[in-house]
């Protein structure tokens, strides 16, 4: 569980991040999962993108993507999520007390 300094630091680290999947009609799917976990693995910090065509609740799905992945939703502005996850073998942010 983050702590409210870690969530604005986690949040200030993500603002010049650029979106790297989207959930669009289709949902959140086991594929989408397993890509996503993979990219936590590396970068540790990523965006995703809700599509308008998806037709679900962006909270809704930013909680489903944080779980099914095992990573902490940091933020949902918009039709933007941000999830965390630290990385086990290429650890590269280091989070504030």
């Amino acid at each position: 569980m983050l702590t409210g300094k870690q969530t604005r630091y986690l949040r200030s680290m993500a603002h010049n991040l650029n979106p790297i999947f989207q959930v669009g009609k289709g949902g959140v799917n086991d594929h989408l999962i397993r890509h996503i976990e993979e990219a936590l693995e590396v970068r540790e910090l990523i965006k995703v993108t809700v599509l308008n065509n998806s037709g679900e609740d962006r909270k809704e799905v930013g909680a489903e993507l944080a779980e099914k992945a095992h990573a902490e939703l940091v933020q949902v502005i918009g039709k933007i999520i941000v999830l965390y996850k630290e990385s086990r073998d290429q650890k590269k942010i280091v989070l504030p007390e």
